[in-house]
């Protein structure tokens, strides 16, 4: 069945901490995606992630972060929600929940945006996707599939058709330099020829009607494909064996964060939040205002964009020996908290330690000095420009 638009062996502990539990009582009434009987034939660690049992490791996070950086991993992403977007209205909903101008967008092209609060933050961030001129794809944060459905039909003034389809569509991310050159073996469709951001809906191991997409969350390119539950066996299978030959290896949780950290890419809950606006998180970007463009917190986003903001998120470089974590304190040389680290690990391809985190726009510019306490011991290090990989 195709994907319809309708109706109706690392220690974990060294590397980032984000939500997920070992608690194995949770464990037992958590979701399953249609490939978790896969991870666990595997052998992979499972956990509780966002209400759903996710892999978080198989091999060990380094080598697993090194395999995407070099060759071609496969991540499960099904735990994403998806939200389609119909009718003549669907772009003037579109354009008024979320950041970015969505009107810029052609027939297979997508976009990084966010939805404001309407109190200068962030509801959640998101990827749209433009089908044709009455149907858009909005895919959200897997935490945030339940507040995100109900915020959309809230502000669902203008009466778009709305379907939420998280519960039916699986998602593959098969990422590394070599993923678009194996996964061209399963389709007649030229893909490797793709560019970042777009899409194409083909006949994909057989499948008919897959979603191929090219957005990534890696730095090391790829793909990702949107699939039936019905038809994830068959194409998982077929993933696997065309990887063969590239040393295609299954990838977890723990390297997806080690792998984004490395671009300096936000991750809802950690780096952006209900709190923190798109402005001051470094999103200006993918906040559009264009005077054919009105969208929530567009006045109060434009205002933060010409006065200035207090904090900003900034990427830094440790200078003293340490390990920045979430949570840690962001100092002044005399220990006085600043700020908060948001997201900090050791960066497996890097070699040296690295971290997010906000402090006062005065402190944000490149080569700021600024302090992480690491264990009660105040540690110098400085402001870089994202990303911390360059490739």
């Amino acid at each position: 069945m195709s994907i319809k638009c309708e109706q109706g062996k690392d220690k974990v502990e060294n590397f980032p901490k984000f939500a997920f539990s070992s608690d194995i009582s949770k464990i037992a009434i958590m979701k399953n995606t249609a490939f978790t009987k896969f991870h666990e034939a595997m052998g992979a660690k499972m956990v509780e992630f966002a209400g759903y049992l996710m892999p978080l490791q198989y091999a060990g996070v380094i080598e697993e972060h090194e395999t995407v950086r070099k060759g071609v991993g496969v991540f499960d992403v099904s735990h994403m929600g998806e939200f389609w977007v119909k009718g003549p209205k669907a772009l003037d909903f579109v354009q008024w929940v979320t950041s970015n101008d969505a009107s810029k967008l052609v027939p297979g092209k997508v976009q990084y945006s966010c939805f404001p609060n309407g109190q200068g933050g962030i509801v959640d961030d998101l990827l749209v996707y433009k089908v044709d001129d009455v149907t858009y794809l909005l895919v959200v944060n897997a935490a945030n599939i339940d507040k995100d459905w109900a915020w959309c039909n809230k502000n669902n003034k203008m009466g778009a058709e709305l379907y939420n389809a998280s519960d039916e569509i699986a998602q593959l991310a098969i990422q590394g330099p070599k993923a678009l050159e194996a996964m061209q073996k399963l389709t007649d469709t030229t893909i490797t020829d793709m560019e970042y951001y777009t899409f194409k809906k083909l006949t994909f191991a057989g499948v008919k009607d897959v979603i191929f997409a090219t957005t990534g969350y890696t730095g090391s390119g790829g793909c990702e494909i949107y699939m039936a539950n019905e038809d994830a066996a068959k194409i998982f299978e077929a993933v696997f064996e065309a990887g063969k030959e590239y040393g295609i290896k299954p990838i977890g949780l723990a390297a997806r964060d080690t792998l984004r950290l490395e671009m300096g890419y936000c991750l809802y809950g950690n780096d952006i939040n209900d709190t923190t606006s798109p402005i001051e998180a470094g999103l200006g970007w993918i906040t559009k205002f264009t005077d054919a463009k009105d969208f929530i917190d567009k006045a109060y986003l434009l205002k933060q964009k010409n006065e200035g903001v207090k904090h900003r998120l900034v990427g830094f470089v440790m200078d003293d020996k340490g390990i920045p974590r979430h949570g840690y304190d962001i100092t002044d040389a005399a220990g006085n908290r600043i700020g908060e680290v948001t997201s900090g690990s050791m960066g497996p391809t890097l070699k040296f330690p690295v971290g997010m985190g906000y402090v006062p726009a005065e402190l944000s510019k490149e080569g700021s000095t600024i302090y992480v306490k690491v264990r009660e011991k105040v540690l110098k290090a400085h402001v870089v420009k994202f990303p911390f990989y360059k490739g």
